[in-house]
């Protein structure tokens, strides 16, 4: 399976975060990329290549123009006034505030944020574009014909949403890369987020739309982040209506809870006639992880894989949580190599 990846994701390194009241060295670092591109080297998984640059054109396709433009432009502003550390936001807009997009960069970082631990450092902007950059690279390898692809994206990408950032994530590669198919004539596209945490961001999206199908497996919200988006009534809006499904489980569900939740999505998915997937590819879901509450073991993600593989769909993974860094990279190329074998 060919690999796109790109050395810029060093450049997003955040210092900390807020997490249980302190802030702590952030969970998201660069060494989760590095051990799942020497994974994909020692297991031979198949070419690894840089992406093309795609623009801004693709990203505006699914992010608000004004949000684009504050990330663009953040760190200029924000170091203008001397500060040289990370940004953070130090308070948000919500419920019963006006929402009006403040003129100051640090009003709108509070304003286009969702949470304080997804610092906004020197680096986030050629970091975030080059991740959106290996999405769409894996789009045009399934346009041209392959069976699959792996963006090695990191920033990850399934909590930002249309306007705003959080968990880690700034654009929402998933999303980008389902619209580009829909831009490339594909007519349905589905999206199965598999990480222990909700794809709000996703969700957000796609959420009026029945064109692209939504379907996340995660913790349930009433415990688990984010909180405020992942339950199961979440069934779409309009035109959406009936195009988003959500498979809430309690933390610490089993192993064989969680391959029952996943053969219900793959069941939607077949139903809804997709004509590629795309997979929010979080390996979070593992039992070791540091900041999730699931069971699944390394050898669960080659049966992850080949179910996926089920599907005989043109099918693109996007890499998003997996916070276990030791054991990041065999998970992944598990859940890689378990597809391959199944094709």
């Amino acid at each position: 399976m060919l690999t796109i990846y790109s050395e810029s994701h060093r450049l997003q390194h955040g210092r900390a975060e807020l997490i249980d009241g302190t802030l702590k060295p952030c969970f998201e670092t660069p060494s989760r990329a590095d051990m799942v591109l020497a994974a994909v080297r020692e297991r031979e998984l198949g070419d690894v290549i840089h992406p093309r640059r795609h623009g801004l054109a693709p990203i505006l396709a699914v992010h608000d123009d004004g949000y684009v433009r504050f990330l663009e432009s953040a760190w200029q502003r924000w170091s203008a006034l001397g500060r040289y550390h990370d940004a953070l936001p130090k308070m948000w807009q919500i419920r019963r505030l006006r929402e009006r997009v403040p003129e100051q960069v640090e009003g709108q970082l509070c304003y286009y944020s969702m949470d304080c631990g997804t610092p906004l450092t020197a680096g986030t902007w050629p970091a975030i574009t080059a991740a959106a950059d290996c999405a769409l690279t894996g789009v045009e390898r399934l346009i041209g014909g392959e069976r699959a692809a792996f963006a090695l994206t990191r920033p990850p990408g399934h909590h930002a949403a249309r306007d705003y950032c959080g968990g880690y994530c700034f654009f929402n590669n998933a999303a980008i890369a389902a619209q580009a198919l829909r831009e490339h004539g594909l007519r349905k596209v589905a999206v199965l987020d598999v990480d222990y945490h909700h794809g709000n961001g996703t969700q957000d999206i796609f959420y009026a739309r029945s064109d692209v199908l939504f379907l996340s497996i995660h913790g349930d919200p009433a415990t688990e982040y984010p909180f405020f988006l992942g339950f199961a009534d979440e069934k779409g809006t309009g035109e959406g209506l009936g195009y988003n499904f959500n498979f809430p489980l309690p933390a610490g569900a089993c192993v064989s809870t969680w391959f029952v939740a996943l053969d219900c999505a793959l069941e939607q998915i077949a139903r809804f006639g997709a004509e590629a997937l795309v997979v929010s590819l979080g390996v979070d879901t593992y039992q070791g992880d540091p900041i999730s509450r699931f069971r699944l073991d390394s050898p669960d993600f080659v049966t992850l894989g080949a179910r996926l593989a089920g599907l005989k769909l043109p099918t693109l993974f996007c890499l998003e949580g997996g916070y276990a860094v030791e054991p990041i990279g065999t998970n992944v190329v598990n859940v890689l190599a378990g597809f391959e074998a199944r094709c």
